[in-house]
């Protein structure tokens, strides 16, 4: 019999090499995966999801955004990424830009709350993690300056911005402009404790023949061939300069975009997906293949928003494609997902198959370089059309996930391992108590359930995890289906995700 300091040595190396994010689980009698983002995408642009309208009370924005996050919980997840800075303005007193319009439909205008306080706060109490969404560009959805606040940046610099499609932009291809906007965004990492920093798909207005930086580019761009290759380089500075920027000031913070799912056409570029749809390299500037190929993300989440054979852009084409691109890069592959078009009666017909997006899950499970999804958008996810929603969870969902962990930051110092103070029968179960023994608070506790002793590779199956649980110094959590004899221990996880060494293991009598 191996003595107890070798069990517990074999405990802790198996939980420190389940800190690598892990694959999903590639056939369906295999363990679900360990570690696997499941996220949902909350809008705030012309009030898509929260808040739900103009002018609500703090109260009900507050009411409202905590029924999201009771939400992410009954679906699951275990992240939720919120558009924090939706049109050159800001959910949270910014000294850069104006509060924001759809919060109390007057830009400028104090909510008489702080909702990124609150929303971050909140999310953290759930155990969630909360990653800030940010538009780079948009300034406004209509295109009149005169109906921006007077002390908006694009009021006071009015060489800053351009009108096109009805709507104001930030010329990217102005050096003060990109840092205005980086600083602007960075203000909200500096002073509110979010765990990640995101860009959506916006970068250049699409079809930009009518996007008339002519002056910028007579300024700026000496020495490039064209107006194309100007404009990608400008999205590139913006994207390279954000991940140093980000890692200077909260280096455990997560960077990434969610970019359009195509780059280019295998017809156009033969490095190209074996699709013919719109290429964000071209009529975006954003080279998103180049981005992870030289490690300027920490993820990328492309919207592959297409059914499973869709022409002319087929998911089960894009998603070996994105696989390839990630593949060894050290760049987390995460999926973004259209619950939005599921059961949407003006979509095609494979958009009414309840299985559809469960079909996209299961595809996943065979590309190990794809550790997550994320869901477009909170409603959705919420509505459930033809169950398809829940379905994907039932099949997928089987068990609690952790977060991955950066690549980058797999190597750092995990937390110390906790304490399992007791498990004990009660009338509706077994309440466990786990206690935090370092100085740092742990952000989760994992609690793993066996019928026996644990062996020392059992940390790293998911099927034996029965709750993640918000972290303090201690918790208290009631297991419905704890019976005696079972044996509990506790793991505790850090904000960037990082497991301990596990507990003692303590035995129901």
């Amino acid at each position: 019999m191996p003595s107890r300091r070798t069990v517990l040595k074999g405990l802790a190396l198996a939980v420190a090499a389940s800190a690598v994010p892990l694959p999903a689980f590639a056939a369906a009698d295999q363990a679900p995966p360990l570690r696997q983002m499941r996220g949902m995408w909350i809008a705030s642009v012309v009030n898509i999801n929260w808040p739900s309208k103009q002018g609500l009370t703090a109260d009900e924005q507050k009411a409202e955004y905590l029924a999201w996050l009771d939400l992410a919980q009954q679906r699951k997840l275990n992240s939720v990424f919120v558009q924090i800075r939706p049109t050159a303005d800001a959910f949270w007193p910014s000294t850069y830009e104006p509060w924001s319009h759809w919060l109390t439909g007057t830009q400028g205008q104090d909510p008489g709350y702080d909702p990124l306080a609150f929303a971050v706060e909140e999310t953290h109490k759930r155990g969630l993690a909360f990653h800030a969404w940010f538009n780079p560009y948009r300034v406004s959805m209509q295109a009149d300056p005169a109906q921006l606040h007077p002390d908006h940046p694009g009021r006071r610099n009015p060489d800053w911005i351009l009108p096109f499609g009805g709507k104001l932009y930030y010329n990217p291809g102005m050096p003060e402009v990109r840092k205005f906007c980086q600083d602007a965004m960075l203000d909200a990492l500096i002073r509110y404790d979010i765990d990640g920093l995101h860009f959506d798909d916006y970068f250049y207005p699409t079809n930009t023949t009518a996007f008339d930086d002519s002056a910028a580019f007579a300024e700026h761009g000496g020495g490039f061939p064209d107006l194309a290759t100007w404009r990608r380089h400008n999205v590139d500075l913006m994207v390279s300069e954000m991940q140093q920027r980000v890692r200077e000031v909260k280096p455990e913070t997560a960077w990434g975009i969610s970019p359009s799912g195509i780059w280019r056409n295998k017809g156009t570029d033969p490095l190209g997906s074996e699709t013919n749809g719109g290429q964000s390299y071209d009529n975006l500037h954003a080279d998103t293949r180049g981005w992870v190929k030289k490690g300027w993300l920490d993820y990328i989440a492309p919207q592959l928003y297409w059914y499973i054979g869709q022409p002319p852009a087929d998911y089960s084409k894009l998603v070996p494609w994105w696989s390839d691109v990630a593949d060894g890069t050290g760049t987390l592959l995460w999926i973004g997902q259209a619950a939005y078009k599921a059961g949407d009666p003006a979509q095609a017909a494979e958009w009414q198959n309840p299985a559809e997006l469960s079909r996209h899950l299961t595809l996943n499970q065979s590309h190990p370089q794809i550790s997550g999804d994320i869901w477009y958008n909170a409603n959705d996810l919420r509505v459930d059309r033809i169950a398809s929603i829940s379905t994907a969870v039932n099949d997928h969902y089987t068990r609690p996930a952790l977060a991955p962990v950066l690549p980058r930051l797999a190597g750092g110092e995990p937390p110390k391992r906790p304490v399992i103070a007791y498990a004990l029968r009660r009338s509706g179960g077994v309440e466990v108590r786990a206690v935090a023994t370092g100085r740092n608070e742990p952000f989760q506790f994992a609690i793993f359930r066996f019928t026996g002793r644990a062996a020392p590779d059992a940390f790293g199956d998911a099927r034996n995890l029965v709750a993640v649980v918000p972290g303090d110094r201690q918790v208290r959590w009631l297991d419905p289906e704890g019976k005696r004899g079972d044996h509990y221990y506790a793991v505790a996880v850090d904000r960037a995700n990082r497991t301990s060494a596990p507990s003692n293991g303590f035995r129901v009598l």
